[in-house]
């Protein structure tokens, strides 16, 4: 038996209102034999759910991919949908059933806009008020609606509502984008929600990203000054006839109960100014005032690329707590991105505030001073009578306790509600083991995924930041692959990147670019230009975010070969170094690994990548020069760096860890650099002194240069610094500081201090591949070819990894029984093959569920190698003991 399962168009499952013009498809296959490979497929494409006539047809192809299979040649037409149907051939020539999916396209082309762009009205010479406006239009449809859709977009941030009823589930559309050249336009299927007879569509726009406050230093109006809707709301009629509500000049503006809104400094809202029904059919809007039209080109309207946000779960209060100062505070158990719902009964015009926090001081007091200037306040003013429901709209918080003010004494924990919101991504991995502070470590990386990951890679969700920075997220991407499907998510935010390099090839330090021209270029933060999409790639088989990224990987590199007066090293211009190591000097950020050496050391790895790259793409010649290129790079960083003895005059932790990861010494020089990092680490007692850059890689060089007992020595400190000190100070997310909050409770700063800033959960990679033992390979990039090679160490008696890939789940568990016997469960998915290594094992002595290796099924090959056996197995699940 053979059965296609789980199709998807561009990573998604029917989606509506994209624009990739050739777009890819994507299967995974059920069977219930081992070792299961597609030999063929076929695809066919129609535009009815019956298939009457084909559109486009692959015929029998003979190949066994099943991941991003492009539809070449197939003419796509806007808002048309498409279905198709696949069916596969295993390697016995057995043939599954078809089994079929649809996507739809949205608007593909600038000139088929119609729409304007409105605004609420100014009278001349006023700048915008806080206040957020309300939009809307009343329109009238006849009988027999078979289909709805809205395609929308805002300068600003907006909700809809439709004949009363919010539309959609997403929030903080449309998301954010290099916006003066990239805006992302929504789809929604409005289908029910429209009436046969009277309408009427609304909009309630907010600051948002656009023209709000961004950065620590009250920037405001960045991409523009006026907040502004465009929308089309196309309707088909069963008789074949279609009608067209655009944002124009008919459209009417009123103000709304919110008065204030900013993503940084939270929102105030006086229910008293609710208009009942505002958006539905039988309002009365004639007192409301004619919109404004203003001028914006669609050149760069774009249909949505990643997930949008959405609510993603909910949370309730574990305490109600009274401070040293006689304080109301919730504690939510969880530092959390998102906002507070709360229900509050009172008479007319009263009001109460919440604030957010992380954490509380020594003394047990509420502390904010590490939010800088961002206020994260709402203060909600009632309109008197029944209790009343609030949760904001256009703001967000990080926060795990709550301050409240003017709610009374008498608290009750049911009122309030904490909800988690973030960029909509699939869930696809799982880590545990016997250790239960390194199960809450792996609890805190996934959190801090969840709390950063909202529609950019944040480094933090609670200050005045909560910027796109590129180290951080490409420290974290390997590790961001294991917990979520992030293709999407980062094939986006790279197209920003892309957009928003200079001319020269300088990558902006944080994405989208809203700092000041100085914050470009600084290595391992530009170099995210590179090494995210080969991430990507590596992680999910995607050349296409290869071949997007190219030029701007291209220019990258270009730009630090042109900088200085040696090609072949990176020793000019500002680097952020080993941001926050612990050997810096007192006073400063900066780690003391030479900066000259990270900038040369990056350079190399970004050059390697890039070579890859081409021959990915098929570019034989640009991976020659880049080949040659590497070449020199090492020659001149090792004549600069290495000593004739093979010694890096470079004596810190991350200088030996940047050079053993990136492959950059040979022969002694590499020997030494282990030898000098055991040494280094023995000094401090096996604890870590590096910062950003040298973490992420710390323990893959550890386990990778034979020293694994090293790597786990350093998982299972307790004592600062260490990522388990976090955990024994009651961390739920991963901290920005080593000792954020120092034994006696003190905090290491006020001005930098962020108790969710997820760059150290890079460790959460080293779980996933090495503990656990689940990893690809360039050669069958996606988990095509998977290596299973976990490798224990001391303080876990059994350790489960599980990953949901292009092809299936993938799982790996060991345990050491008591016995001392050794036992391994893997499951490899269908269509997908595995190298198995199991360490400390002997060929003789290993068993396949209770019989000789040599009787179980899908094992091509075993041999005995290097203190372990090694197996070549096919898809299946195999419990393997030594």
């Amino acid at each position: 038996m053979i059965e296609v399962t789980a199709l998807r168009c561009e990573y998604r499952d029917r989606p509506i209102g994209i624009d990739v013009r050739s777009p890819r498809l994507s299967w995974q296959i059920q069977s219930d034999r081992r070792a299961v490979t597609q030999s063929a497929f076929e695809v066919e494409v129609a535009d009815n759910e019956a298939f009457d006539t084909l559109i486009w047809s692959s015929g029998k192809v003979a190949s066994a991919e099943s991941a991003h299979i492009e539809l070449t040649g197939l003419t796509v037409a806007s808002r048309k949908r498409y279905y198709y149907r696949v069916r596969v051939w295993d390697d016995e020539g057995t043939s599954s059933a078809r089994i079929s999916s649809y996507w739809e396209m949205g608007v593909l082309d600038k000139e088929e806009w119609r729409a304007s762009w409105i605004a609420e009205p100014l009278a001349p010479g006023d700048a915008e008020p806080d206040r957020s406006p309300l939009l809307r239009k009343k329109f009238e449809t006849k009988g027999g609606i078979k289909q709805a859709r809205i395609y929308a977009t805002a300068q600003g941030v907006y909700e809809l509502e439709l004949n009363g009823r919010r539309v959609g589930s997403d929030y903080f559309t449309p998301g954010w984008t290099s916006y003066k050249t990239r805006l992302q336009v929504q789809t929604y299927d409005v289908t029910e929600l429209l009436n046969e007879g009277g309408n009427a569509i609304g909009a309630i726009l907010g600051n948002g990203w656009f023209k709000g406050n961004l950065a620590w230093q009250d920037q405001k109006n960045v991409y523009g000054d006026r907040r502004a809707l465009f929308l089309e709301l196309h309707i088909a009629y069963t008789d074949g006839s279609e009608q067209v509500v655009l944002s124009d000049e008919s459209w009417r503006s009123a103000g709304s109960p919110i008065l204030f809104s900013e993503i940084y400094h939270g929102e105030t809202y006086d229910a008293r100014l609710e208009l009942e029904g505002w958006s539905s059919a039988g309002f009365d809007d004639r007192q409301w005032n004619p919109v404004e039209l203003i001028a914006r080109s669609n050149d760069a309207l774009i249909a949505q690329e990643n997930e949008p946000v959405r609510k993603q779960e909910e949370i309730k209060p574990i305490a109600v707590i009274t401070t040293p100062k006689g304080e109301q505070v919730l504690d939510m158990g969880q530092n959390m991105v998102g906002w507070l719902k709360f229900t509050v009964t009172g008479a007319a015009g009263s009001e109460v505030e919440i604030h957010h926090a992380e954490v509380l001081d020594a003394d047990g007091n509420f502390y904010i001073d590490n939010l800088r200037s961002a206020k994260q306040t709402i203060r909600y003013m009632l309109k008197g009578g029944a209790p009343e429901t609030f949760e904001p709209r256009f703001t967000f918080q990080g926060f795990r306790y709550v301050r409240l003010i003017g709610f009374g004494k008498a608290i009750s924990p049911d009122d309030f509600t904490g909800i988690v919101l973030h960029s909509d991504m699939p869930l696809t991995g799982s880590f545990s083991c016997s250790d239960p502070l390194v199960n809450q470590l792996q609890h805190n990386i996934e959190w801090g995924l969840k709390g950063n990951f909202l529609d950019v890679p944040t480094d933090c969700p609670q200050r005045d930041e909560r910027l796109g920075w590129t180290g951080d997220a490409q420290m974290f991407i390997r590790t961001a692959t294991y917990l979520r499907n992030v293709a999407p998510f980062f094939t986006k935010w790279s197209r920003d990147l892309k957009a928003d390099q200079r001319e020269d090839g300088g990558v902006p330090s944080v994405v989208p670019h809203v700092l000041n021209e100085d914050s470009f270029s600084s290595a391992a933060w530009g170099d995210a230009a590179v090494i995210c999409p080969w991430t990507i790639y590596l992680s999910y088989g995607d050349k296409r975010i290869l071949a997007e990224q190219y030029e701007s990987m291209q220019a990258w590199v270009g730009y630090i070969r042109s900088q200085g007066d040696n090609e072949f090293l990176w020793n000019t211009g500002f680097h952020f170094g080993d941001w926050l190591g612990l050997d810096s000097k007192p006073d400063s950020y900066i780690g003391a690994t030479d900066r000259d050496f990270i900038a040369t050391a990056f350079y190399a790895y970004s050059v390697s990548l890039v070579r890859k790259t081409a021959e990915v793409l098929g570019k034989v010649k640009d991976a020659e020069a880049y080949g040659e290129l590497y070449e020199r790079i090492i020659e001149a960083l090792t004549e600069e760096f290495v000593t004739p003895s093979g010694r890096l005059a470079v004596p810190t932790q991350t200088g030996q860890v940047l050079g053993l990861m990136f492959g950059l010494f040979e022969g002694q020089a590499e020997t030494r650099a282990a030898d000098k990092l055991m040494s280094l680490l023995e000094e401090s007692k096996f604890h870590l002194t590096t910062g950003f850059v040298g973490t992420p890689y710390l323990n893959h060089v550890l386990s990778n240069s034979g020293h694994n007992d090293a790597a786990y020595k350093l998982l299972f400190q307790q004592d600062y610094p260490s990522w388990l000190y976090q955990v024994t100070k009651g961390a739920t997310t991963i901290w920005e500081h080593w000792d954020g909050i120092k034994e006696d409770g003190s905090f290491w700063s006020r001005d930098m201090n962020s108790f969710n800033h997820y760059a150290y959960g890079a460790i959460g990679d080293w779980l996933y591949r090495v503990v656990a033992g689940i990893d690809t390979t360039e050669s069958g990039a996606g988990y095509k070819r998977i290596t299973i090679r976990p490798q224990p160490g001391e303080g876990l008696n059994w350790a489960e990894g599980r990953l949901e890939t292009m092809y299936g789940e993938v799982r790996s568990r060991w345990e050491k029984e008591a016995s001392g016997i050794m036992r391994l469960e893997t499951t490899i998915p269908a269509n997908a093959s595995a190298e198995v290594r199991l360490p400390g094992a002997k060929l003789e002595t290993v068993t396949e569920n209770g019989v000789a290796l040599s009787a179980s099924g899908g094992i091509q090959a075993a041999i005995q190698t290097e203190g372990a056996v090694v197996l070549e197995v096919g898809s299946g699940s195999y419990s393997f003991r030594w």
